[in-house]
Order: C-alpha cells, then sequence, then structure tokens
C-alpha cells in the first residue's frame, strides 16, 4: 500500500549503502595511488569517460522504461481482475434464480450456491497470487542482500502461508485436494467453476443465455491469468539487463581516474591565478581530494537507477515496490463477499499498511 512520505531519502541511502561503500573504495584507491603514492600518469581524458557516461544514461532510461512498462502492465492486469471480479459477482448475485426451473430453491439455498462460487472465486485469487510469487532464477530479491533487509519491514502473505492453508473453508475438501494435485493450480479452480455453471444451467437455475454470459466471464479470467503468467514467466531479456549492469560497473571503476585528472587540471589554474589565501590555498593544494565525493555521488546516481530498473523487471516477485497483489485480492474479497450480503464477521479484514511499501 502506498504511505506519504512514499521514500523518503533515508530509505534510499539506506537500501543502497553497502553500494555506497564500494563507490568510496573505488574513488579513493585511484586518489591514493596518484597523490600519495606519486603515480601521476594514473588518469584518463575524461571525453571518453563523458561519452560512456552519455551513452550509459539512454542505455539506463531504455531499460527502466521498459521495465515500468512491464510494471504498468502488471498493475493493469489486477485491475481487470477487479472489474471482471466485480463483473462475476453481479452475474452471481442477479443470474442464479428460480425463474426457469422446475426445483425452485430456498433462499437459503441460493445464497449458499452464490457463496459457494464468490469463495471458489477467492479461491483463484489465491491461487493465482501463488503462483505469481513463486521463485524464478532470474529474480534477485531473495538473494540480494540489500533486498532482503528492505523487505524485513513487510510480510507478504504468501511467503508466510501456504496455499493449502489460504484455500481452507474456501473450497469442498474434495475439491481443494484435486486441485492441489495439479501443476497449474489457478487453472484448476476457473475449471471447477465452470463445471459448477454448467451444473447450474442444468439444473435450469440460470438459463442458456445467462451460461453464456458466464463462459464469457470465465474466458476474460483466463485471458488475465494468462497475461499475469507471461509476465512473471517471461523475464526482462538478460542481454539488456546483465549487459548494462556490466557497463555501469565499468563506468564507476574508470571515472576517478578522469576525474582527477580535471580536479588537478582545475586546482594548477586555480594556482596559476593567484589564489594565495590561507584557506583557499591549502583546498587549493589538495583540490584533487574533491573528486572522491564526486565519484562516488555520480556512481550512486547511475547504480540507483539501474537498480531501480531491476527491481521493477518483476513486478510479482515481492519486492516492497512491487504490484501489490495481496493487498489488491484481499480487497476484492470484501468487496464482494459483500455484494453478495456474507456474514460480515466473518469477512477478513484489510491487510495491514507498511510505510513506504506495498504487497
Amino acid at each position: 500500500m502506498y504511505t506519504k512520505p512514499r521514500y523518503p531519502i533515508s530509505v534510499v541511502f539506506k537500501w543502497t549503502r553497502r553500494y555506497i561503500y564500494v563507490f568510496f573504495i573505488t574513488a579513493l584507491i585511484p586518489v591514493l595511488l596518484y597523490e600519495v603514492a606519486g603515480f601521476k600518469w594514473l588518469t584518463l581524458p575524461w571525453q571518453p569517460i563523458g561519452l560512456i557516461g552519455t551513452a550509459l544514461a539512454f542505455i539506463t532510461g531504455f531499460k527502466n522504461n521498459a521495465s515500468y512498462d512491464r510494471q504498468w502492465e502488471a498493475r493493469k492486469i489486477y485491475g481487470g481482475i477487479v472489474n471482471a471480479s466485480r463483473w462475476f459477482t453481479t452475474m452471481v448475485n442477479d443470474f442464479i434464480s428460480n425463474t426457469n426451473t422446475d426445483d425452485p430453491k430456498t433462499e437459503t439455498e441460493l445464497f449458499k450456491i452464490r457463496k459457494a462460487m464468490v469463495l471458489r472465486h477467492v479461491a483463484w485469487m489465491s491461487a493465482l497470487r501463488h503462483a505469481l510469487r513463486q521463485k524464478k532464477t532470474w529474480e534477485t530479491a531473495k538473494t540480494n542482500k540489500s533486498d532482503q533487509e528492505h523487505m524485513k519491514q513487510i510480510k507478504v502473505p504468501e511467503f508466510e502461508n501456504s496455499l493449502s492453508d489460504e484455500l481452507e473453508g474456501y473450497l469442498p475438501v474434495d475439491e481443494k485436494t484435486k486441485i492441489l494435485s495439479k501443476t497449474n493450480k489457478q487453472t484448476a479452480v476457473l475449471n471447477f467453476q465452470s463445471k459448477h455453471i454448467a451444473q447450474l444451467a442444468s439444473a435450469e437455475l440460470i438459463d442458456n443465455f445467462r451460461h453464456v454470459e458466464f463462459q464469457n466471464v470465465i474466458g476474460e479470467l483466463f485471458t488475465l491469468q494468462g497475461k499475469a503468467e507471461r509476465i512473471k514467466n517471461f523475464p526482462y531479456p538478460r542481454q539488456f539487463a546483465t549487459l548494462n549492469t556490466y557497463f555501469i560497473w565499468i563506468f564507476i571503476l574508470i571515472m576517478p581516474f578522469g576525474f582527477m585528472r580535471q580536479f588537478d587540471l582545475t586546482a594548477q589554474s586555480l594556482i596559476a591565478s593567484g589564489v594565495s589565501n590561507l584557506y583557499f590555498g591549502f583546498l587549493v593544494e589538495h583540490f584533487v581530494w574533491l573528486s572522491i565525493p564526486f565519484s562516488v555521488i555520480i556512481s550512486w546516481i547511475f547504480f540507483a537507477m539501474e537498480r531501480v530498473g531491476d527491481t521493477s523487471e518483476n513486478p510479482f516477485e515481492g519486492m516492497g515496490n512491487d504490484v501489490p497483489i495481496s493487498t489488491i485480492s484481499r480487497a476484492i474479497e470484501i468487496d464482494i463477499r459483500e455484494m453478495i450480503d456474507d456474514d460480515l464477521t466473518l469477512i477478513p479484514m484489510p491487510l495491514p499498511e507498511y510505510q513506504n511499501t506495498q504487497m
């Protein structure tokens, strides 16, 4: 869930502080060799380094745009699931009736049918959530130390509970057992939902036209499921993601050698211009050391943007800034169970909010 402030600068520094230490070391060592050890030849012209930096800015921007597109598409998919869930529940409420049947049901029996279908729909969302949270080899949230530390402040339901536990009470025991035995459990749930609708049509609790409409919404749910699975199972192309990371590290390593030369030339220019004040004189004499903080800052900017792209590539892996599929699914459950007038004491509460994160 979003909260304000969404991302204080302290959180950003905490998330990237391990890398800042590395940037400091990579900037310090060349200056020590240049200024203390006297290796004055240990410099590079700034022009090619600047050219590399300009190219990297374009490449990183392209990667971040593509990563954001993946995340935004995932959010639109779950927006579609919200709409389809409400559509489905409206049909459950209005289409299932005794209008055409020779064996009418009581209102209590009709409510049980409606609730069973709604709970099965919630079970489908739970199965889909768990499938989308499964670890893929290209995902880094569970292996990157900074990401692991960042995730300690949140609890992801799919990592805390098994699917079997979450389906308890939402499906009949025999149905749950069959679903858990399948490879694609979310597809199995929709298959059971479709069969139940067919049984209602056979019992004439829904007419043929309404049966077709139910099948249309089942088809829409399959479509949304397939779109989410496509994003989950097909990574951002590695040739773009991996090479860009290598290029940025190359840039970070060679940048201090160009900075030293530029700062040294600036110091010589200041000395030639007659800067002899005691305080400014000391600063000018050690001007090359200022290349360290500037190298760290620029390295951090490039690497932070790279990390933003990395953590946006896989919008379902469980990071704090992924699409909040757990929160959305719980909100849908509350919404659709209220739509069928389910007992409010049986409807779960919304998931808790965590500062600066979503679930």
